[in-house]
């Protein structure tokens, strides 16, 4: 493998009508830990919140910008649907049902989805997610469940999963990914195929679906912004910025979100992608690992406008480190 190939899914940003809901949510109920909470560097008056793994590794974040007065989505087509989030095994799901149950979580039961097990639910925006089993399948490392959040180890979830992108136009978006990205084309289930990049597996998987009957979805709280894809380094990511711009996307060109590095492209109508580095990450000199996301954190060349931000954005309590959550295992205790 050349450092030049996509590695896997990096993130996932959606949209949220509540930020501070939103923390609730993924903190007590889903038991991500918030790595990073900051705001959207285009809008400085709009929180961006980053959910990951136990030390925010790459491949594990899913984000949200809290814009204000925006409208909710609609679903549809030619958009990024569904998230998932990956976790060790089927007895994980077995869990995850009860602990739905518990939180009134709307969700399916437990369906396959390309050989491996799948419940979906969503959220208090309607959000689409998905969990899938880790069981017997190998392919792009997963991060490490927070230690400190409310759900047993065991069953934490510890990564992001496939991906799905509901298109009309199939084969323009096969173009995108085959002969563009080089993703490897793996299996369809009627309307749904799936393709791999890197080392595949959970870590490494896009589905799309096709659906030519429904209308175009509509940005808005409740929907994806965007997915990213892992790249090595900066080298790669020039790589790629290059490979874009001569076969003519309209690109960003280098952006550095000082977390990571990135690259933005509408290769698909209605569907943004972006390009991002595995570093620097977010343990840096402004939280250390135990106080990770307690902060309103600012990349350097924010930091001059602190005061000014601090009034934009309303205050959202996050310190974690003063206290306890108590696993919640509702009978699936270790015998």
């Amino acid at each position: 493998m050349t450092t030049q190939e996509i590695t896997g899914i990096h993130h996932v940003t959606a949209m949220t009508s509540s930020a501070e809901k939103n923390y609730e949510w993924f903190t007590n109920i889903i038991g991500l830990r918030l790595v990073k909470k900051t705001v959207n560097q285009d809008d400085i008056q709009t929180y961006h919140l980053f959910f990951a793994d136990d030390e925010g590794n790459p491949g594990t974040d899913m984000t949200f910008f809290d814009f204000p007065n925006n409208p909710k989505g609609s679903k549809g087509t030619n958009d990024i649907s569904r998230s998932s989030f990956r976790v060790p095994s089927d007895r994980a799901l077995d869990y995850w049902l009860k602990r739905f149950e518990h939180f009134n979580v709307k969700h399916s039961e437990i369906k396959e989805q390309f050989g491996v097990k799948v419940i979906q639910f969503e959220d208090f925006d309607e959000q689409q997610y998905q969990l899938v089993s880790d069981e017997n399948l190998d392919g792009v490392a997963p991060g490490k469940p927070w230690k400190d959040g409310p759900v047993p180890l065991e069953f934490a979830v510890y990564g992001l999963g496939p991906v799905i992108v509901r298109v009309d136009n199939f084969d323009q978006m096969a173009s995108v990914l085959e002969d563009t990205l080089k993703f490897r084309k793996v299996s369809k289930e009627n309307q749904y195929t799936l393709y791999e990049m890197g080392k595949g597996g959970n870590g490494g998987r896009l589905i799309i679906e096709e659906s030519t009957i429904l209308p175009a979805a509509r940005q808005g709280y409740g929907n994806v912004h965007h997915v990213a894809f892992r790249v090595d380094d900066r080298a790669a990511l020039n790589h790629w910025t290059d490979q874009l711009s001569n076969l003519g996307y309209a690109n960003s060109g280098y952006v550095d979100r000082f977390y990571f590095e990135s690259l933005y492209a509408r290769m698909y109508p209605g569907v943004l992608f972006e390009f991002a580095t595995d570093g620097p990450g977010f343990i840096d000199h402004q939280e250390n690992y135990e106080t990770l996301g307690e902060k309103l954190a600012l990349p350097p060349a924010y930091e001059a406008h602190r005061e000014q931000i601090e009034g934009l954005v309303r205050p959202i309590d996050t310190v974690r480190s003063t206290k306890v959550f108590e696993k919640e295992y509702f009978g699936f205790e270790e015998v």
